[in-house]
């Protein structure tokens, strides 16, 4: 099963949406391996966002997921990576389309609501950078044969 990145961001904590955002993910059929909470600091948002260090929105966007701690999870499931993505919906909560996370929770770019990994070899890395191997847990849910057909796992 394919694992991924998700960041609920300072925006999700202060609105109060975490368990709103985590149920739909699990009412979905993903697999919650991993979930902490932490606070971000300027070393691991330089490595996370190295791509936007150039952007004039770089510092604005650290400051922003520094403001709070973060909840970070690590989902599983076939296709983690595209589900979690077609769930979170456009960048730009404006442009979402309802029904996905942003599309029903945001209306801003930046206060964005989530992270998500945007591809398997980014997820592995993103994984890698915000929790240990002993963080992440190997289990099977009860439901698995009920989300998935046999030939799917």
């Amino acid at each position: 099963m394919e694992q991924t990145l998700v960041l609920l961001k300072p925006s999700a904590v202060q609105r109060g949406l975490v368990g709103e955002i985590i149920n739909r993910f699990e009412k979905r059929g993903l697999r919650l391996a991993g979930m902490k909470m932490m606070q971000l600091t300027d070393e691991i948002l330089d490595e996370h966002y190295a791509h936007l260090r150039e952007k004039p929105f770089f510092r604005t966007l650290k400051d922003s997921m520094m403001a709070t701690p973060v909840i970070a999870c690590c989902l599983e499931g076939v296709e983690a990576v595209q589900v979690v993505r077609a769930m979170t919906g456009s960048t730009n909560g404006r442009n979402a389309d309802p029904g996905t996370i942003r599309g029903d929770y945001c209306m801003s770019n930046q206060q964005n609501i989530v992270h998500t990994s945007d591809s398997p070899e980014n997820a592995a890395a993103e994984l890698s950078r915000f929790f240990k191997p002993e963080e992440i847990f190997q289990y099977e849910l009860a439901t698995l044969k009920f989300t998935y057909s046999v030939d799917e796992k």
